[in-house]
């Protein structure tokens, strides 16, 4: 007789909506439909609202990170300038660089966490005059050399740009991905922590960028000074975004204390948080090949993608030296 394991739930895929969540959703839509409001509406200043809560930013919502890149890279006008990311990335980041007019400039990350290395970003200011920094959060978790590129960046005046498209739920001492540099990006991609789908939400301590990304997602309505095009979020998907931002703490909540229980026990070769940070887990990471896994975080390199030169071991070691354990969302596992 062939013995069978049971498959831990959390190692079955699933979006990480709460079922219980779907009354609210629905009553949510079911008001949307009736005020006969669909998008700019209440909905979409309360998810706003409830994300600067969390955030403790100013926030605005889009239909895309793309949105919210874009705003960014327009508003510090950025193009015809040189612009630091690292090159595991997801290609939606030096996109975001190009298409803003600007010239890419890859760098290399560290091992230990996967993220741009600060000595990337000091090689890349003393050899090529960069204007801007993408520093990209992957995997769930702040980039262990956040705080020493931000204060590089303030001191050499170089505009600091956060990549938070995987960084749900995060801090570091109570510090929010975003709240380092200049802004922060935020993607609500369906796979994501919290996920409407499709959406993006931009934060900022800078009051002005704010404004600039509210005329930007609107065609520069209505004064159109700024030259932007089409990023509204539409008030069905606002009202399930603050459904689900409602339950993000709840949710890291959970998904840390799997990760203790179930997975640190496990897997001894894996990303080691450093003290006071919290990751939201939108990936669990180990250097050992494992069975199951989710595959990797990435494994092409963008500067290879985009047939540019250049040497970055640490990022070309990570692409062939890391693996993903499955941790899904599955509130009913206590």
């Amino acid at each position: 007789m062939t013995q069978t394991t049971a498959i831990p739930q959390f190692e079955k895929f699933a979006i990480g909506f709460d079922a219980r969540d779907k009354a609210r959703v629905m009553q949510y839509w079911d008001e949307i439909l009736s005020g006969g409001r669909w998008t700019e509406g209440d909905f979409t200043k309360r998810f706003e609202d409830r994300w600067s809560q969390w955030n403790g930013l100013p926030s605005v919502a889009l239909s895309s990170w793309a949105g919210g890149a874009m705003a960014c890279m327009e508003y510090f006008q950025l193009r015809g300038k040189n612009v630091l990311c690292p090159t595991n990335t997801f290609m939606a980041t030096p996109l975001a660089i190009t298409k803003g007019g600007a010239d890419v400039i890859f760098g290399d990350c560290n091992r230990e966490d996967l993220c741009l290395s600060v000595e990337a970003v000091q090689k890349a200011a003393a050899e090529q005059n960069i204007a801007a920094v993408w520093l990209v959060h992957i995997g769930g978790h702040l980039a262990f050399d956040t705080e020493r590129i931000a204060a590089f960046c303030a001191q050499k005046g170089i505009v600091l740009l956060e990549d938070c498209a995987h960084a749900h739920g995060a801090s570091w001492n109570g510090r929010r991905p975003g709240a380092f540099g200049d802004a922060g990006v935020y993607s609500f991609y369906a796979t994501k922590t919290v996920s409407t789908g499709e959406g993006g939400m931009l934060v900022s301590r800078h009051p002005a960028l704010i404004e600039f990304a509210r005329q930007f997602r609107n065609y520069g309505k209505f004064e159109y000074a700024v030259a932007g095009l089409n990023y509204r979020m539409s008030e069905f998907t606002a009202a399930l975004g603050l459904v689900q931002a409602e339950r993000m703490e709840e949710i890291t909540a959970w998904k840390n204390d799997v990760a203790r229980r179930y997975l640190d026990p496990k897997f001894t070769e894996r990303v080691h948080l450093p003290d006071g940070m919290i990751s939201g887990y939108y990936k669990y990471i180990v250097f050992e090949p494992i069975e199951p896994s989710t595959g990797k975080v990435y494994d092409q390199l963008c500067h290879q993608i985009m047939r540019q030169g250049g040497s970055f071991p640490n990022a070309e070691w990570v692409a062939q030296h890391h693996w993903c354990a499955p941790l899904y969302y599955r509130p009913t596992i206590g």
